[in-house]
């Protein structure tokens, strides 16, 4: 009796071969490769770049810091919107040289002072609004939800990854929200005014002067992450040590505890990758 010899079976399914559509051979998982596109961190780097993070954290922690000043009547809102708009001119200026795309046609200085002078004037024809905004919401509700605003600006802000969850405008919005829920707490409208001047200076100016300098001098990073955090250290100690020692345990597990955390879990990565995968369509040109 002879015996048929079987075909070598093909990866394909428009031909009967005799066997079910689900069937592979011992050659199946040849094609099986771990950790594609895998980079490797290191400590160092990845200690540097989570002080994005850390620098957002330290810009809300001064923020409340500010508003617990002006709540209590230690700083008054002339004095803030003052020291606010010198740190910002300094700040453009800063913005300028070190980004040197001032020569740009479609933007001049004068549209960016016709801008700041359109948002002051609405934001200061708004305030009496934003001060009676939250007049029929108690408190503790204002509080919790201006805690709520801050972690989904903490967790949307862009740090300078790629990713479906970074959205810098619902950041943005999310702070002013918190802003504009406690500037409505305080006693008058310039408070209030001033409040909200000082969280678009913090939360919309801030960022992009942070962004050009870490494109254009790396190395300034490591400075500003301790020096915002030192700065809000201190201010959290004048208001309550225990916000201060919170503040301290957070900036040490963004900064060395986690960063250290994963180094130590990179070289359990296993991916694989195989024939099972889908079918990605590549363009060629």
């Amino acid at each position: 009796m002879t015996v048929k010899e079987r075909k070598k079976w093909r990866k394909v399914l428009y031909e009967d071969q005799g066997v079910p559509d689900n069937y592979v051979d011992d050659s199946f998982l040849d094609e099986m490769k771990k950790n594609v596109n895998t980079r490797t961190y290191k400590l160092q780097n990845v200690i540097i770049e989570s002080g994005v993070v850390s620098q957002q954290l330290s810009s809300i922690c001064l923020f409340i810091v500010t508003f617990i000043y002006m709540e209590e009547g230690t700083l008054s809102p002339q004095l803030l919107f003052t020291v606010g708009s010198l740190m910002t001119v300094f700040g453009y200026l800063l913005h300028d040289i070190v980004d040197g795309r001032r020569n740009r046609k479609d933007r001049t200085r004068m549209d960016d002072m016709k801008t700041i002078c359109l948002f002051l004037a609405v934001s200061f024809g708004l305030s009496p609004i934003l001060k009676n905004l939250t007049d029929s919401i108690s408190t503790d509700t204002i509080y919790a939800m201006t805690v709520f605003m801050f972690l989904g600006n903490l967790l949307f802000h862009d740090y300078g990854t790629t990713g479906a969850v970074t959205s810098d405008a619902l950041s943005l919005n999310a702070a002013i929200f918190g802003s504009v829920c406690l500037a409505s707490r305080l006693p008058t409208i310039w408070h209030t005014f001033s409040t909200i001047a000082f969280a678009i200076q913090v939360f919309a100016l801030w960022p992009v002067l942070r962004r050009t300098l870490k494109r254009h001098i790396p190395y300034s990073q490591l400075m500003m992450t301790w020096l915002l955090a030192t700065v809000t250290m201190v201010a959290l100690f004048t208001v309550k040590t225990v916000g201060a020692v919170l503040f301290l345990i957070g900036h040490f597990s963004i900064t060395f505890l986690f960063p250290f955390w994963l180094i130590k879990l990179q070289p359990y990565k296993n991916n694989i990758h195989g024939p099972w995968d889908e079918a990605v369509i590549k363009d060629i040109k």
